[in-house]
């Protein structure tokens, strides 16, 4: 999968872990305006210096987690696809992989469209990581649907399949959206390569 600069951080330090991990666990379970810089403080086990003086505010932070947040999904999302054995089977397997996303307990839709709907509009720099994460995910695509021979067209379809299924899973609390959005994929890909052979 392609990087962006949204992936690209200094070597982070055991502390700057351990802070980024207990952001990452209470913005996405609670939402980002929700928590303040003590509660935060005291989830991480550091002092409000100590936290401060590792970023020196809120957005640092935010953006840090969300920068550990496309390098998982990239990780994963990866994954699932190089299990696959063919081209199409590759495309498909992202909607696998949302599958087994969506039922985990813990899930509360996309982490980078909840900053965005929280931050995006004040922050240009959460606006910005959020659009470079998604066309990261658009390009990673675009390239497994050059592999199975589609036309072009078919990544942005099946690109906003999985947006659209991520935030219907988030809504309805189920991980229903991903067999669907997988059937409709299928569609998508068999008319799409179906029309350049």
């Amino acid at each position: 999968m392609s990087t962006t600069p949204v992936a690209d951080e200094v070597a982070v330090s055991p502390l700057r872990n351990t802070i980024i991990d207990a952001a990452d666990r209470l913005y996405y379970a609670r939402g980002i305006q929700a928590v303040g810089m003590d509660e935060l403080r005291a989830a991480a086990g550091v002092s409000l210096k100590r936290l401060y003086a590792e970023f020196p505010g809120k957005e640092e932070i935010v953006l840090a987690v969300m920068r550990r947040r496309h390098d998982l999904w990239t990780a994963g999302i990866g994954a699932a696809v190089d299990e696959a054995d063919s081209p199409r089977e590759r495309l498909l397997a992202i909607y696998d992989y949302l599958s087994g996303w969506f039922s985990e307990d813990s899930f509360r839709g996309c982490g980078f469209i909840n900053a965005f709907g929280e931050m995006g509009s004040v922050s240009p720099a959460v606006a910005a990581i959020t659009r470079e994460h998604k066309a990261s995910f658009q390009a990673f695509v675009a390239g497994l649907a050059a592999d199975a021979g589609a036309d072009p067209e078919l990544a942005p379809q099946l690109s906003i399949l999985a947006e659209g299924a991520q935030t219907t899973a988030a809504i309805t609390g189920t991980p229903e959206a991903a067999t669907q959005a997988r059937r409709a994929a299928e569609i998508l890909i068999d008319a799409a390569t179906a029309a350049r052979h």
